[in-house]
Formats: structure tokens, sequence, C-alpha cells
């Protein structure tokens, strides 16, 4: 079973930037889907994006044009970097992975990390 490990959280002030990395134990390249998501204070988890083996991407309309996944299988790493925070971007972010089938809905994804907190300061 694939280990997930993420870092890169912190906190940092409104219309700052954080990246976020994702490494894997094991090739990431078996795995048609990888992504992100995210779980405010006290609110259910969500899709923050995904991106496919073959370099297809989705986006939640809130992160749209400030965020961007991508994935290197040389290193078995995914990062996500995150540009013009905002303070409803506060949440535990967790990389996630899936065999196929990939979409923003958090229920049907396999493997997961144990997360790290990003805190943004309005």
């Amino acid at each position: 079973q694939v280990h997930l490990v993420e870092s890169g959280g912190g906190a940092v002030e409104a219309g700052g930037s954080l990246t976020l990395s994702c490494a894997a134990s094991e090739s990431l390249r078996p795995f048609g889907c990888m992504g992100w998501f995210r779980q405010p204070p006290g609110k259910e988890r969500e899709g923050v994006a995904w991106i496919s083996v073959g370099g297809g991407r989705e986006y939640h309309d809130s992160v749209k044009g400030r965020f961007t996944i991508t994935r290197d299988h040389a290193q078995n790493t995914m990062n996500l970097q995150m540009n013009n925070l905002k303070a409803d971007d506060t949440a535990e972010y967790y990389c996630a992975a899936k065999n196929f089938g990939c979409t923003l809905e958090h229920r049907f994804w396999d493997y997961w990390g144990q997360g790290t907190q990003v805190t943004v300061a309005s």
C-alpha cells in the first residue's frame, strides 16, 4: 500500500504563497489520479485539484487561476503551488491517490496522507 506524506504547510498572510508537496513511498505511475483535498475547521473535506497520469487537471472553482497542481513521476512527488492565498484557504490539506476515475469528490479516493496545515491570516 502506497504511503503518502505531505509537507510545505505553514502560516502566511493573505496574498502570500505556499507550495505543498506530496511524497510517495513508491512510484506514482500506477495511480491514474493524484489529488489535493482540504478540510477547513468544522467543515467537510473538499476537493481542491486533481491531476491525471496523462496531465489532465481539474480545479475547484475557488482556486482556479491561483493554484497549480503538478506531478513528477521521476521524483514520485506531487506539488500544489498556491498563490494569492486567502483566509478562506485556511484548512488541513491532504494528498490522495486513486487508480482511475479522477474526481473532486473525496469519497472515491483510496489512499491518503496525514495532512499538512495551511493558515492564512487576513
